[in-house]
């Protein structure tokens, strides 16, 4: 794992076919390790993590998750201990739980790329189902699933037109002017 951060960020591509062979448990171990130290408000570390890399289990995710395209040969369920935030004032809806899964997440994505496996984010899944069939506990929360894998030699087309944004594309400096502002709406 001794790529070039910025060289791992920008070669990084969500991969939606994977092949059947497993990930080595060692591997899931690092990108969990990765994420364990990606930011977290306040460091509470409110996330918690149920790794899976039980084929039957995994089919199971599978039809409870309509977002799930790949077939992973592991995946990492990210969940937000509910009880423990509330016992820290967060409610429910507090942008910060969603900040700390989106930190977390992206930090297993490019750990799993620096690695060389597939990684997908899904976020199309029945919140309910995946707590029955992972047995979690009452208050955790399941709110991404990053699945993990070989990539396939044939990936599906992207959904939407492959148009490459440069940062240049994406950013204003300093105040925006009237007409600026009416040209990005």
């Amino acid at each position: 794992m001794n790529r070039d951060a910025l060289e791992v960020i920008r070669t990084r591509r969500v991969v939606r076919a994977m092949t059947d062979e497993p990930v080595p448990r060692d591997q899931v171990e690092r990108i969990l390790d990765a994420a364990a130290h990606a930011p977290s408000a306040g460091n509470r570390r409110l996330q918690r993590f149920v790794a899976v890399d039980d084929a039957a289990t995994l089919r199971v995710l599978r039809m409870v998750s309509p977002g799930m395209l790949q077939r992973p040969a592991a995946a990492v369920v990210i969940c937000v201990d509910a009880a423990r935030a509330a016992g820290y004032g967060f409610r429910e809806t507090s942008s910060g739980l969603s900040i700390d899964v989106g930190t977390a997440a992206q930090t297993m994505l490019l750990a799993a790329h620096a690695l060389g496996l597939g990684s997908g984010p899904v976020t199309s899944f029945s919140r309910a189902a995946v707590g029955v069939v992972l047995n979690l506990p009452a208050g955790w929360r399941p709110e991404l699933i990053v699945c993990l894998g070989h990539a396939a030699a044939a990936q599906p087309p992207p959904v939407a037109p492959n148009r490459r944004y440069s940062w240049r594309d994406l950013t204003s400096w300093g105040r925006l002017a009237d007409d600026d502002v009416d040209d990005r709406a």
